[in-house]
């Protein structure tokens, strides 16, 4: 029970100026000054007097909220039209590929996946596997989660990792190139890790493999790509080993923490029921071990704690995400890490005793306004 459980957790002018919402584009400030003029001006008398000069003003306040109407007009219908082009290229992608994500649902890894989806759009079935059996993925040799079967056209692809996944996505939706193409740059490899265990590795799992013009489109430049890589790859091989020695830190803990996954999970009554005790019980003790392990600190939450602030550092003050006006695929990946722990006093703690929840709800916000 204990190895089956320990996977779960391993942001008239009147017209001119209400048009969409903002002020008319394109109106020079003199002829928005002239409008103020023009509704305080002068009496009759002054009017008979300059009767040549005020038609001409007359005229051009009239040309100026023309002016002011069209470039309003037309930066309206520009929005309309990128906004109708980015969810026909979605319509398009959702098309053509027909997603299922095999998962625990309280897994880091699954919810990386899950964020990347849903910030882009991206239509997918999810299966819950049950943590015991993993009968619904006996189909495949590869025994780990997330699983991610994509379907296009009369080609079916599993792609395994929760890294591979995100980039193979990304370069499809960026290059275009078949999925069936690109899984091939991600090629697993049998490694032995540090207790002696044979494991699956997949090689470039970071890498988005775009040609030299998608990539400067993509990142702007080679500094943004390499953060992006080596921020991704600290949310695999810190973050996530950080989760269970928070989750499980006390007893209390770990029986809550049971509770919510027993909850969200797909468990039978009697597993359900001897995962929250017993695997609760068995989590604290491994937890304890773990934390040897990542050689962390007594207190635990101080290492999840330096490890949020150090992500706020390194996003910093000057952008809201990693990847600027948007977040990009290490914004994401530390959000979906983080994510798990929603509900649970280790999240609450991380809220309050860091400076990382501005940056985690604008993240919240950015996936939840996605174009669906």
């Amino acid at each position: 029970m204990a190895q089956a459980v320990r996977a779960l957790w391993p942001g008239g002018l009147a017209l001119t100026w209400r048009l969409g919402g903002r002020p008319a584009l394109g109106l020079p400030a003199q002829s928005r000054a002239g409008l103020t003029g023009a509704a305080g001006g002068p009496g009759p008398a002054a009017t008979t007097r300059k009767g040549g000069p005020r038609l001409l003003g007359a005229a051009a306040l009239a040309l100026g909220g023309a002016l002011g109407l069209y470039h309003t007009a037309r930066w309206h219908l520009r929005a309309q039209n990128l906004r109708a082009d980015r969810s026909a290229a979605q319509l398009s992608v959702s098309s053509r590929l027909q997603l299922t994500l095999y998962q625990y649902k309280t897994c880091p890894f699954c919810s990386k996946v899950r964020a990347f989806l849903d910030f882009h759009a991206l239509p997918y079935q999810v299966v819950e596997v049950n943590p015991v059996r993993r009968a619904e993925i006996r189909f495949s040799s590869y025994r780990k989660v997330p699983i991610l079967l994509a379907q296009e056209g009369d080609s079916l692809q599993q792609l395994n990792d929760s890294s591979v996944i995100i980039s193979a996505l990304k370069t499809y939706l960026v290059s275009g190139q078949p999925l069936e193409d690109i899984i091939t740059y991600y090629p697993p490899m049998k490694a032995v890790n540090d207790q002696g265990k044979e494991v699956t590795e997949f090689c470039n799992k970071y890498w988005l493999m775009l040609d030299e013009k998608e990539a400067q489109r993509m990142y702007g430049g080679k500094e943004a790509r390499t953060e992006e890589m080596t921020w991704r790859q600290w949310a695999d091989d810190w973050l996530v080993h950080l989760i269970s020695p928070n989750v499980y830190r006390t007893p209390t803990e770990a029986l809550a923490s049971f509770d919510y996954i027993v909850k969200e999970g797909n468990f039978g009554t009697v597993e359900g029921a001897m995962a929250k005790y017993v695997g609760a019980a068995a989590m604290y003790l491994i937890s304890k071990r773990l934390k040897s392990r990542h050689h962390l600190q007594d207190d635990v939450r101080e290492d999840l704690y330096e490890a949020a602030n150090k992500w706020v550092a390194a996003v910093g003050k000057d952008r809201p995400f990693m990847g600027g006006q948007k977040p990009n695929l290490a914004d994401l990946a530390v959000y979906g890490v983080l994510r798990v722990m929603e509900g649970l006093e280790a999240f609450d703690d991380l809220m309050r005793h860091t400076h990382i929840q501005p940056w985690y709800l604008r993240v919240e916000k950015a996936i939840a306004e996605a174009p669906e």
